[in-house]
């Protein structure tokens, strides 16, 4: 699919908006706001996020988003102006008098309903850097570096437009697993494979200097790589809960287990477990800005499969040092382990948001039938410690809200992080309607699915299909793609 010339797109209008007797905008279902041109650059709106940073853009909508809702709830079904689907983004504003709520201190309840734009903001950034482990991720199991990362981590966030949060890579992890997990190890067919047996899971991150004035610490922030196959979910993770340490009654779904604590002293990538790659990273940056006399806490982040292994990881970070803020904000996350791992996390003070599509499986899993509605049952069966829990706050969010994505059963799209991001920018509260003045480029929703509304003609896995287009035009029948030299990857030290 050739993506350079703005002839694929149409133009043509959407249903315009019937009015009420009051003169109120409202729309039936199956309407959607009028645009002139969804598109009247492809080329320039589609390139903006193939690897290209763009700049941040301030406009008069930043004043209303201030306000925790729209004055209008019917706005959201007003005209849409071109601008709304190009890249926008809001000036940031200074939170740092709301770092303890923003970080979960009150579990967020002042801050959710409605959604206060500052944390709004920060739970997309964060979601942003959870995407940019799947953008980032070398799937084409032709190339040599099928599973790693494709830039480096000098590189990644300038690729991907992300250095505008003002964070700074500090370490790669990287994972192995002795227990199956649903698609989550990409490997490669090609006979020089970088690794066999190894896969690229995310980085630890922290903020800079102007970024951690602006949010009132300095951040450390860890991205952990999920997976992107729901359906698989439901009949690969079923009551396998394993013994979390040697005491207690703590017990986790083992594959994750298996996934963030395993090494193998005969690879290139995992002499160490992903565990030890990142508490030693952790507990360096902890100490190097302790010293500084800095105030520092750790965020961590993941979709999906991510989502798991960050509660892991907060569990660990939380248990070596104490006294560090931990906070886990996750989208689409499964459930990890038993009450007794629930418990555990909040006697040690870690803070989870769960971002949670009602209608994305993967939240539902483990334990579609042995979860948390058993537990009404206790008085009767007595303590069920083989029993899946979530854990944390529950952030709910609606298909059905956004009047620009389709209608009916798509699980992959249900799924997809570019969804979540999408709900929550245009998130107000559980009563509200999509507002008006949401910022991310809707283009964003079919970067690897098809969820967006047939009428607004974007391509269907278009970044995807960029990407396929750009490889075979390295070399013929899938060789090996090219790399700068500083992207390639780099075998851990021993």
């Amino acid at each position: 699919m050739a993506l350079a010339t703005s002839s694929l797109i149409t133009t043509k209008p959407l249903v315009r908006s019937k009015r009420t007797s009051n003169h109120t905008a409202t729309a039936t279902v199956a309407e959607l706001p009028h645009v002139e041109s969804p598109f009247p650059n492809i080329a320039l709106t589609l390139s903006n996020f193939l690897h290209l940073s763009t700049t941040a853009t301030a406009n008069q909508d930043d004043q209303h988003e201030r306000d925790h809702s729209t004055s209008d709830p019917t706005s959201t079904m007003s005209t849409v102006s071109p601008a709304r689907l190009k890249p926008l983004y809001s000036q940031k504003e200074d939170i740092s008098s709301l770092f303890p709520a923003i970080h979960g201190k009150a579990d967020w309840s002042s801050l959710l309903h409605p959604l206060h734009p500052g944390l709004r903001r920060e739970i997309i950034k964060y979601g942003e850097f959870a995407q940019a482990t799947y953008d980032a991720f070398d799937y084409n199991p032709f190339s040599e570096y099928c599973g790693s990362c494709l830039f480096s981590q000098l590189n990644l966030f300038s690729k991907l437009g992300l250095d505008r949060h003002g964070y700074n890579i500090t370490k790669y992890i990287y994972a192995m697993s002795h227990i199956d997990l649903p698609q989550w190890l990409e490997k490669s067919l090609h006979g020089e494979a970088w690794s066999r047996d190894s896969n690229w899971m995310g980085f630890v991150a922290v903020s800079g200097d102007e970024e951690s004035t602006r949010i009132g610490c300095r951040d450390i922030t860890v991205a952990w790589r999920g997976t992107v196959a729901p359906a698989e979910w439901c009949e690969d993770l079923q009551n396998q809960l394993k013994q979390l340490g040697p005491e207690g009654d703590a017990k986790v779904e083992q594959g994750f287990h298996s996934l963030y604590t395993s090494k193998s002293d005969s690879t290139r990538y995992n002499k160490s477990s992903a565990s030890e790659q990142v508490m030693t990273e952790i507990k360096r940056l902890v100490n190097y800005y302790r010293d500084k006399g800095e105030r520092v806490s750790l965020t961590i982040t993941g979709h999906s499969l991510g989502g798991a292994l960050a509660l892991l990881n907060a569990h660990e970070a939380a248990t070596a040092i104490p006294d560090l803020p931990v906070s886990v904000i996750s989208f689409g996350a499964p459930r990890v382990g038993n009450d007794a791992f629930r418990n555990e996390l909040d006697r040690l003070g870690v803070k989870a948001l769960r971002v949670v599509v009602k209608q994305d499986l993967v939240p539902k899993t483990p334990g579609i039938i042995f979860n948390e509605g058993l537990k009404r049952m206790e008085s009767m069966t007595g303590s069920l410690d083989w029993v899946y829990m979530h854990v944390g706050f529950e952030l709910s969010l609606d298909i059905k809200s956004s009047p620009y994505l389709k209608k009916g059963l798509d699980f992959s799209g249900f799924h997809s992080l570019e969804t979540y991001l999408h709900l929550v920018d245009g998130f107000v509260g559980p009563d509200s309607e999509f507002r008006s003045n949401a910022k991310r480029d809707l283009a964003l929703v079919n970067k690897s699915s098809g969820l967006l509304r047939d009428e607004l003609s974007v391509p269907v896995c278009w970044y995807n299909n960029k990407r396929i287009a750009d490889e075979r035009q390295v070399s013929l029948r899938w060789g090996r793609p090219n790399r700068e030299k500083e992207d390639m990857p780099v075998p851990l030290p021993c």
